[in-house]
């Protein structure tokens, strides 16, 4: 990216005089370049769609002007306010997915309905893809740093990803087994009759389908903080429609005809998979490398050029996801006539500010003295 200048400067000025000129600059002050004059009053825009952009726009720019240590007091706050409530939501998930297993295994097998074996085949593995989820997020909290010296942070994906998987993996199972029930069923005379109704195989998926309920609501308000629970709360979101439509579909073959029964259990299960691929493209993207945000890219590079006077230009601002977390690679100008000392302590300075800022799990910092040269280690890995 093109050289960013905190300062107007002609390109015949030395680096002594880029740095007087950036000096009339107050970095102290907290809106050193005016950005509260962008302000608009979103009230006064009639159109939806520009009322949102300038609203988006806003908290923008009352984000930028927030110091490092106010978005990490934020995010400190939020995050002990809903620990216990996360672990509530997780725990809960895990003890909730083992008795609902049970529940719709009888509720399966006491009806021979497919669409019941669909939601049971689906309710087992939850509690085994919960518990191989639990134990990569808890992996990556304690990792052993001469092992591990980048962490084990990307193990949440790493469990994420998993948990897609086996989910996936269930609702295939599904379709072979409702291809089965139909293929078998063709050509014979009986297969046109329904089959036998059961009330209390449908009040078990009923009482569970009512638990989900409860689960995803409890999640949803927490969803936003923790990967682990967005993830559980698109679980419980999934097997609402299994249930809901194992019940309807199991009524139906029993009442109507044999068909919609396997019908669709099939149908639920195409649905199914494609949901969880979707969020298995998107850990995915976070385990290779994705970019940040625009929105956090422009907050990298608010702070980088309002972080010192000797800062006198940013050369190159990237932020990528590595899991997680987010990796921050900046390179600063500063004049040649520096010593060494004195570049080190203001670049150490801004890593140090870079990654207290929430999600950043780390930042390097090259130092320069002009922005001609081509960039130094471009390396794709």
């Amino acid at each position: 990216m093109a050289a960013i200048r905190p300062h107007s400067a002609r390109p015949h000025e030395s680096t002594t005089e880029l740095e007087k000129g950036y000096s009339k600059v107050d970095i102290t002050s907290s809106d050193p370049f005016s950005l509260t004059k962008a302000l608009i009053d979103t009230q006064q825009q009639k159109q939806r769609a520009v009322k949102r952009f300038y609203g988006r726009q806003n908290e923008q720019i009352k984000s930028m002007l927030l110091s490092v240590d106010q978005h990490r007091m934020t995010a400190d706050d939020e995050a002990s306010a809903k620990g216990l409530k996360n672990r509530i939501a997780i725990y809960g998930s895990l003890v909730g997915n083992l008795m609902l297993a049970g529940l719709q295994l009888y509720g399966a097998v006491s009806s021979g309905s497919l669409s019941l074996f669909a939601t049971m085949v689906d309710s087992i593995f939850d509690p085994v893809s919960n518990g191989i989820m639990l134990y990569c997020h808890r992996s990556a909290r304690h990792a052993d740093e001469t092992r591990w010296p980048s962490g084990k942070a990307r193990m949440t994906t790493v469990g994420n990803i998993c948990f897609c998987f086996i989910m996936a993996c269930a609702s295939a199972i599904l379709i072979v087994e409702s291809i089965r029930e139909i293929v078998s069923h063709v050509g014979d005379v009986e297969a046109a009759a329904t089959e036998q109704f059961h009330l209390s195989s449908v009040l078990a998926v009923t009482g569970a389908f009512i638990t989900k309920v409860c689960l995803m609501l409890y999640c949803w308000p927490l969803k936003s903080s923790n990967s682990q629970i967005q993830i559980l709360w698109e679980d419980h979101r999934n097997d609402l429609f299994i249930n809901g439509l194992g019940i309807v579909t199991s009524v139906l073959g029993s009442k109507v005809v044999w068909w919609l029964d396997p019908g669709g259990a099939m149908l639920l299960s195409v649905l199914i998979i494609a949901s969880w691929g979707n969020t298995c493209l998107h850990e995915f993207k976070l385990l290779i490398g994705v970019s940040a945000s625009p929105e956090f890219l422009q907050l990298v590079t608010y702070t980088c050029v309002t972080h010192h006077r000797r800062v006198l230009q940013l050369d190159t601002c990237r932020a990528y996801h590595s899991g997680e977390g987010i990796i921050i690679e900046v390179d600063i100008v500063m004049a040649k006539e520096l010593t060494l000392g004195e570049t080190h302590d203001v670049a150490e300075d801004l890593q140090n500010k870079l990654e207290r800022l929430p999600g950043v799990e780390r930042c390097f910092v090259h130092c320069d003295f002009e922005t001609t040269h081509k960039p130094e280690h471009r390396k794709n890995i």
